[in-house]
């Protein structure tokens, strides 16, 4: 038996006939499709049972490592031509936005085989594949899980997630000669306790390119432009560059340019209670604004040697 944790604010998401989601719900172009995806992979907000059986740490701080709502921040943009991928199972379970193998040896029993994983020193802070912690910092599990379980969330969640990432990026890509993915999260304000200390608050939102690795730097300064323009303010790189999805798929050598996108919590969102702030819809209309925006004219701030090579109907 599964069940999503209830949560206020936007409704959630419908289980299957079998009560557990698929691995993601995706949102195709209304009209003809444009070279963009964007994806919310730390918006899922379904907790099978099992796990919410096994944790010693309650909903409340379950939830505390969501991006909570982003996938309804971002959901207008299919109407402007892009699809829109959202991961359904909760970030605490399976994180998308690491590599496959960044797993915890010593989280599973039998311990897993260290020369077949990656112990980057985000699996040595707690927060692999399957974090051992909630963003507070809180122990998530009573126990050790059987080492069974990590590869049936990764085949269950992440591998479905992952695939059909990829085949859209590779399906537009084949029809504009390029694809781009904008990788949507939410970050913690950093106004939260910086007003009682007198220092000015941190950025509404954080744009990260992987120092310019990711994507064409004409759709950094592009996105940067349009947000300052909808009333943001705006840092890049710092201290979010870019995570697993902008760094693995980013090769804009290749025609695939990978773009991150955190928001700042404390625009949208109470951070201590998880619901939505009266501002929630003038947000949400903003980014809107500036994702058809972005959408409609970065083909024209494409490098030279992109755009000749663009299909007639793409320019």
């Amino acid at each position: 038996m599964t069940k999503d944790l209830d949560i206020p604010g936007p409704s959630s998401l419908a289980a299957t006939s079998e009560g557990t989601p698929p691995a993601y719900i995706l949102k195709s172009p209304k009209g003809a499709p444009k070279p963009f995806i964007f994806a919310a992979p730390h918006s899922g907000r379904h907790y099978p049972q099992g796990m919410i059986d096994a944790a010693r740490i309650g909903a409340h701080s379950l939830r505390m490592s969501e991006d909570a709502f982003v996938d309804h921040l971002m959901d207008t943009v299919p109407n402007h031509g892009a699809s829109l991928l959202v991961a359904t199972h909760a970030r605490a379970f399976l994180d998308l936005n690491r590599g496959e193998m960044e797993l915890d040896p010593e989280m599973f029993n039998p311990p897993l085989d260290e020369r077949l994983l990656d112990i980057s020193h985000r699996v040595k802070a707690g927060l692999g594949i399957i974090p051992k912690l909630v963003a507070e910092g809180l122990s998530i599990y009573k126990n050790q899980l059987p080492a069974r379980e990590a590869f049936r969330r990764i085949d269950g969640v992440y591998k479905p997630y992952h695939n059909k990432l990829q085949d859209l990026l590779d399906a537009r890509q084949r029809q504009f000669g390029y694809a781009v993915l904008i990788d949507c999260h939410s970050m913690p304000s950093e106004a939260q306790g910086a007003r009682r200390r007198g220092r000015p608050t941190g950025p509404d939102i954080v744009l990260g390119d992987c120092w310019g690795a990711s994507c064409a730097r004409e759709l950094t300064s592009l996105a940067e432009e349009l947000l300052i323009r909808a009333g943001f303010s705006v840092r890049r790189n710092v201290p979010y560059s870019g995570g697993f999805s902008t760094q693995n798929y980013g090769s804009p050598n290749r025609g695939i340019h990978a773009l991150q996108i955190e928001l700042s919590r404390g625009l949208y969102m109470n951070e201590e209670t998880l619901e939505p702030r009266n501002e929630f819809a003038e947000v949400k209309e903003r980014l809107g604004w500036f994702s058809e925006m972005l959408i409609h004219d970065f083909a024209r701030f494409l490098p030279q040697h992109e755009r000749s090579n663009l299909p007639r109907a793409a320019e």
